[in-house]
């Protein structure tokens, strides 16, 4: 039975090299599968997903507005396809979630969405918040604080790196721009 799935944590947890592994998996059994990443993301090359270790693999890509479904739809009228996997998924629009959840009721393929679930600020992302109403399952994916804890929340700092407390929702960037923490040292950084 196809669902949708949220594996969802910090940054540098190792959700895009967790999704390549899981299509590798599907692609290795002889079965296709569908890559998709936020248009913007262009950290490991346009149109591409890669992950910290090196790890990448060309998708298609989507962007604010677009109709997934209609494009999950058109992808499987052209040759067979196993498995949906999405990564970036905090930047889908509660919309899209809903259209994935469509793939999944009436195409009957699992669509499997990496991302995260807070910003620097501690807010959910949009496309997170209706990941977290409408998915089937949800996976944590664990990393950890420089305390040895569980990282849960993440800051942005600046060249310097400052930590910064305000700014906009989205800005592409990993380990030069953002730190995991769990929530304590988090508060302690952000002042709270």
């Amino acid at each position: 039975m196809a669902k949708l799935y949220f594996h969802y944590s910090t940054m540098n947890a190792g959700k895009s090299t967790i999704l390549l592994q899981a299509s590798h998996n599907y692609i290795e059994r002889g079965m296709k599968t569908y890559l998709l990443n936020a248009a913007f993301d262009r950290r490991a090359g346009e149109a591409h997903i890669g992950s910290r270790i090196g790890l990448s693999a060309p998708c298609d890509t989507f962007t604010p507005g677009e109709d997934l479904y209609a494009k999950i739809e058109q992808r499987l009228a052209k040759a067979p396809c196993a498995c949906i996997f999405v990564d970036e998924a905090q930047f889908l629009e509660k919309a899209q979630v809903w259209q994935l959840a469509r793939v999944v009721d009436d195409l009957k393929r699992p669509v499997m969405c990496y991302g995260l679930r807070v910003d620097f600020q501690g807010e959910l992302f949009p496309g997170s918040s209706a990941l977290l109403a409408l998915a089937d399952e949800m996976r944590e994916v664990r990393t950890i604080c420089h305390c040895g804890r569980k990282a849960t929340m993440v800051v942005r700092q600046d060249d310097a790196g400052r930590v910064l407390t305000e700014g906009d929702q989205v800005q592409i960037g990993g380990n030069e721009t953002y730190v995991s923490l769990c929530r304590r040292h988090w508060r302690a950084a952000m002042g709270y």
